[in-house]
């Protein structure tokens, strides 16, 4: 059967139409939920925040710093430098700042002190005028200010700007200069009291002449059974002196009479000693 409205009237059966369809489709919406499409993990956004952050600052040639900083990238060596001798010599250093021995070091090892322009007194001064009166340290701000003024006194003939960066061209990538091992200085009162030939007493007798130690002979009395008195120095030399070279049996010596010359009595030809003389 046809529709009486469409056959009276073809302009309100299309409106009758279109609003069917829009009741349709609000009916969907509302039973849809809002969005299908998963929200983006947290997590994930922000590690791109910070690569597109990162990368936005390096094509502008700074590097991440405070909030609004701009800090040139050639700093980061100068910084570097800073770190290094600010730890040199100090395990306790976190490398934020330095005290006056390290920043001495920095300006002789880095070639700031020639000796003339610049020398250790005027890098003194330099650390004490820039440090806070109750600080001992300076930091990193600082530092660059020390060297401003460091740089005016060792390159005169150029502006201040072009002297302060030949100044961090030449603190830049340098670390600290360690020359050797710390040798042991030789203390008179050390070198005294090891000196084995002022030793008395006991002490004296646990080493010979030449500084070496007898071991258990110089710490444990041992027995003697020579038949010498202690201490005695010429032991062995008796047996030498007295001792003399024998002949044959019955053998007087050499230019003697017979053999047997000198025998009185009994016995036998050359009973007695050699070169005994007759009683």
């Amino acid at each position: 059967m046809a529709d009486p409205i469409k056959l009276a009237d073809p302009k309100l059966a299309e409106l009758r139409d279109s609003m069917a369809d829009f009741t349709v489709q609000t009916a969907k919406h509302s039973n849809s939920p809002i969005s299908s499409t998963p929200l983006r993990p947290p997590s994930e956004q922000q590690s791109k925040d910070r690569a597109s952050k990162r990368l936005s600052s390096e094509s502008n040639g700074t590097s991440e710093g405070g909030a609004g900083s701009r800090t040139p990238v050639e700093i980061t060596a100068l910084e570097e430098s800073f770190r290094r001798f600010a730890i040199h010599g100090d395990t306790r250093a976190t490398g934020k700042d330095m005290h006056g021995k390290n920043w001495s070091k920095l300006c002789k090892d880095c070639g700031v002190i020639d000796g003339k322009t610049v020398t250790l007194t005027d890098v003194d001064i330099v650390f004490t005028k820039v440090k806070k009166k109750s600080c001992r340290t300076i930091t990193f701000d600082e530092f660059k200010a020390a060297v401003g003024e460091l740089a005016s006194k060792r390159f005169k003939e150029k502006t201040g700007e072009e002297a302060e960066g030949e100044v961090f061209r030449m603190i830049e990538g340098k670390k600290p200069v360690i020359k050797g091992v710390t040798r042991a200085v030789a203390s008179p009162t050390v070198s005294r009291l090891t000196d084995t030939t002022k030793f008395t007493g006991s002490h004296k007798e646990r080493f010979d002449e030449s500084g070496r130690g007898k071991g258990k002979a110089g710490r444990v009395d041992m027995v003697d059974t020579s038949g010498y008195v202690a201490g005695y120095k010429h032991l062995g030399s008796y047996e030498k002196k007295v001792t003399k070279p024998t002949g044959p049996p019955g053998g007087g010596p050499p230019g003697g009479g017979p053999p047997g010359a000198g025998h009185s009595g009994g016995g036998p030809p050359g009973a007695g000693p050699p070169g005994a003389k007759p009683v």
